[in-house]
Order: structure tokens, then sequence, then C-alpha cells
């Protein structure tokens, strides 16, 4: 391909390069010479094969800049010719003798070298948004990082600051306490002695008259007055008898220190807090599909850039190629089908009107058999593949009442069954739309058709968690229901609000941490969620109530901060 740079117009020389005389007016972008009017119109087209010449007025070289000559490209496997045409099969440039030798059945897949520039052109345009809102997301989170780096710095100076305050107040407390056991030791101590001084003195005065008494009794064992002594003897022998003394029988005493344990519930633990964190959400459209349906009602997207598109409305499965700006349909499928999910073997899970089974469509044959997983009596209104290959259904039974969620193993063993909480109170009213989440909960669109809704959350092995009901910040004026529920590869969840056409962004535990008004960019009715391999969002819509087009949307979105 041969590229013809144009001159600045501060460079371009005042003379005609053929004459040398007259003032140059034009440019050959293929020979690069400049003319005046005279030689443009004689000299120039002496040239050999100048009447195919490209010849422009220099007014217009800026506009030139880049001239793209499609003609003197060189076959690399036929020196002596130059190539004609492009080979969408082979992705390649051939020449005539490549079309005769190589090429003479893929004549359907050759095009213009020009329209195959483009279409390249077109993708590598496209490939660049993708890049560029790559980097976008990628800034709006390292923004987000840095943001959370700060409050986590300021949180962290505040909770230190708190372990601070914290530990002179126990200090204090502790002082204080300390000085009151002193004190309640000192009141002790005090209280003993007053008893143990009470029967001091009882014992003092008993021993002062004991004293009194033997010095009275050794005067009379000493006395020599014979006439008194006999009388003397009678009288003390009445008064000998010392009184009993009359003490306590036993005392107080200072009561053992015994040190108390300082532990983590007495002086404070850290604890995480159990709260969401509000998210700054983006979304930006890379591309809109128009399709010929009446509604979007599930997407799965495919490793290999393939995409399978439900309308239960239509009646229809397709599975198409996202080209350029168009879904060319590979195949298509005419059935009325409720939910449908990709297996590890990619082949897809389908609940099929009135089949109590799973059905299992062979992308590769389009076959369609009986899987393993049944659900009898009820009957499958939508499936879910978590990570670790249990298939998780949500089943309804109109004339028993019953509506539950079956987790089955790969071999189509029932392992839980959720039909009623721990009151014995059903869970389910209608389940439209289940996904799951990497700590195991289960998140399941519970709504009657036409009625208001909410997400229940389930737990392994537990009852129900939480009942997300929307919030009244958005639902003011239009009542919660939800439709289609995904898990956001931040492990978030993003939930569709037909009413009010935005979609609310849930945490693993089903509370709210963000929302998104889809209107905003220009996307209306929202119906359903996909996120593709590489993590870019599909959004599948629906159309207005009394709207009876076909002609329902899918947008390729990227979607950051969620």
């Amino acid at each position: 391909m041969a590229f013809s740079q144009s001159v600045k117009k501060s460079q371009i020389p005042i003379s005609c390069h053929l004459c040398d005389t007259e003032k140059n007016k034009w440019k050959c972008i293929d020979c690069e010479l400049l003319m005046c009017d005279k030689c443009k119109d004689g000299r120039h087209l002496r040239i050999k094969n100048a009447q195919d010449h490209r010849v422009i007025s220099i007014k217009d070289i800026g506009l030139h800049s880049q001239e793209l000559d499609f003609t003197n490209i060189k076959c690399p496997d036929h020196a002596s010719q130059s190539c004609c045409l492009f080979c969408k099969i082979c992705d390649s440039l051939v020449c005539p003798t490549c079309v005769s030798k190589v090429h003479k059945k893929h004549a359907n897949d050759l095009i213009e070298i020009s329209e195959a520039y483009h279409m390249k052109k077109d993708r590598l345009k496209n490939g660049q948004s993708k890049i560029q809102m790559e980097e976008k997301k990628a800034v709006a989170m390292k923004e987000q990082l840095i943001k959370r780096k700060d409050a986590e710095k300021a949180k962290h100076s505040k909770v230190i600051q708190d372990i601070l305050n914290h530990g002179k107040v126990l200090k204090s407390d502790i002082d204080k306490y300390i000085e009151e056991l002193k004190d309640e030791v000192d009141e002790n101590l005090k209280t003993i002695f007053k008893s143990i001084d009470t029967d001091l003195s009882i014992v003092a005065k008993s021993m002062k008259y004991s004293n009194e008494k033997n010095n009275e009794v050794e005067d009379l064992i000493k006395s020599t007055d014979l006439a008194n002594f006999f009388s003397d003897v009678r009288k003390m022998e009445k008064s000998m008898e010392v009184p009993v003394l009359k003490t306590q029988p036993s005392y107080n005493s200072i009561p053992k220190f015994v040190p108390g344990e300082i532990t983590q519930s007495n002086v404070g633990v850290l604890q995480i807090e159990d709260s969401s964190e509000e998210l700054s959400v983006s979304f930006d459209i890379i591309q809109e599909y128009q399709t010929e349906l009446t509604i979007i009602t599930d997407i799965i997207p495919c490793v290999d850039n393939s995409v399978w598109i439900n309308s239960n409305v239509d009646a229809c499965v397709i599975k198409a190629v996202p080209t350029g700006k168009e879904l060319n349909v590979v195949s298509t499928f005419n059935m009325k089908v409720y939910g449908m999910a990709n297996t590890k073997s990619n082949n897809l899970l389908l609940s099929v009107e009135r089949k109590p089974r799973l059905q299992q469509l062979n992308i590769t044959t389009g076959n369609i058999t009986d899987s393993v997983y049944n659900m009898s009596p009820l009957l499958p209104t939508c499936i879910h593949i978590n990570s670790d290959n249990k298939v998780i259904v949500g089943g309804y039974n109109d004339e028993l009442g019953r509506s539950a969620v079956f987790v089955m193993r790969p071999k189509g063993e029932h392992e839980t069954v959720y039909e009623h909480d721990r009151h014995n109170q059903p869970i389910f009213t209608f389940p439209m739309s289940i996904t799951s989440t990497s700590n195991g909960n289960i998140h399941v669109v519970d709504r009657c058709p036409g009625k208001e809704g909410r997400v229940v959350v389930l737990t392994t092995g537990s009852d129900v968690i939480n009942s997300y009901k929307g919030h009244p910040d958005i639902n003011k004026d239009k009542t919660f229901k939800p439709i289609n529920i995904v898990t956001t590869p931040r492990d978030n969840v993003m939930v569709t609000d037909l009413d009010t056409q935005s979609i609310h962004i849930l945490d693993s535990k089903g509370n709210l941490v963000s929302w998104f008004d889809t209107e905003d960019i220009g996307i209306l009715f929202p119906y359903c969620l996909a996120f593709t391999p590489t993590g870019q969002l599909y959004i599948g819509c629906g159309k207005s109530a009394n709207s009876t087009a076909k002609e329902a949307k899918i947008y390729e979105v990227t979607c950051s901060g969620c």
C-alpha cells in the first residue's frame, strides 16, 4: 500500500515544476508534481497514464495528508503481480494468480481491498475503543483505589487515636479502682481493729480485776492474824471467782487480693464493620445491536465471541455472532424457553415450557435431549450454574401452589431444596432469575409477573438471610419490579428494575451499594444482563407496554466500579 505525503503549505515552491515560470496551482498526488494551469492540461498529460493520476488544488493539500493507493500492492507469492482482492476466509490479500490457483472456492468471500481495509480499520477502531474504555475503567479504578487508600489511612489514624484514648480511660479507671481497693482494705482494717480493740479493753479490765484479787488472796495467804484469818477467808472464798471473758468468738480478716486478668473483652477488640461501602459506578456503551425480536429475556456470551439469545415472548432461541455493528444469526430454534445456562462443556441447559426436566442443547449438533436434572412435579422457571458446577433451578407449580429453588449435583441428585423457612412458611412466590456469589450465597429474583418483587438471599444449608425490596430513593414513585440478576466480576450482584429502567447493585449479602439509571446513557427498558468472559456487560432490552414492534436492542457496555 502506497502513501503519498503532502508538502506543508509553507514549503510549497512558487514556480511550476514543469515550466519553472508560472505560479503553481495544482499538485499530482501520484507523481508529486506541482503545476500551473497550463502545464496541468498540457505537459503533465504527456506523462504515461497521467490521465489516471489524481490531481488536486494546492489549497486542498492539507485535506489530503494521506492518500491510499490500493492498486500498487505487490503479491508476496507472485512478485510480478499486484494484489486485487482480499479473501475473508484466509484473511489475506490475493492477486489474480492466487485466485485461480488457491481461492477458486472462496469466490463468495472475496472482497475489494478497499472494503477489507475499511473493515479491518473499523475492527481496529472498535478494539481501540475497547482499549480506551478499559484504560478509562483502569483510571477510574485507580482513583477509587487511591480514595480508598486515603480513607483507610484516615480510618487507621482514627482507630489508633481511639485505642490510645481508650487506653487513657482504662488507666484512669484502673488507678481509680486501685484507690478504691486500697480504701476498702483500709476500712476493713479499721473495722477489724475496732473489734479487736473492744475485746482488748475487756481483757484488760479482766486482767486488772484478776490481778487485784490475786493480790488480795496473796495477802491472806501471808496473813498471821489468826483472829481475822477465818472470817477474811470466808469472805474471800465468796468473791474469788473471776468473771468469764465475754469477747467475740471470731474476727474478720483483711481479704486476700486476687489479681484479675486483662482480656480483649474488657479492654476492647478490633471488629470488621459489617457495612456495605457505597460504590461509584459508570457505564459506557461500546456497541449497539438491533434485533428483530420483541424482547430479550436471556443472553449467554460464549468464549468464541458468539452469543445465545432467548426471547420467550417470541418463543425463539438464536445463536448470533457480533460482526461490527451487526448481529449475524447462525442458527434459530423455535421453542418457548424460560431460562438457560451454559455448562462447562459449552452446551446449553434450557427450561422449556411444560417440561419438568431440563433440556440440553448440544451446540455442535443442534440436538436437544433430556438432561439428568428433574424437578417434577414443579416446572423449571430459571437456571443458574455456580462455580462448583452445581445446577440451581427455580421451580413453580400453580396447581399445587408450590415454589422452590433446587440445588442439584452434576448427576442430578437434589442436594438442597429451599421451599419453606424456619417457621414453615413458603419462601418464594415465583422464582424468576438466579445467581450466586463466591461466599456461597444464592440470590433469587422472586416476583409474580406484573407485581412488585424482591431479591431473596439464601446462605448454604440455612434460611433466608436477607430480602431486598428496593430502595426509597430509587423506588419512590414506582415499586421495585426486579427481572433479571447476574453476578459482577467484583462479586457484587446486578438486578434490572423493570419500571424504573435502572440497575440496582447489591453486595454479596443483598445490601444496596449503588445503582445506575440506564436511561442516562440512552438504554431504555433494560431487561436481562450477562457478562462476557472478558468482563464486558451485555444488556438485553424489552419494550414499552403498548409497543408491538419487534426491534429489541442489545447493548455491549463497559462498567467500572461494580
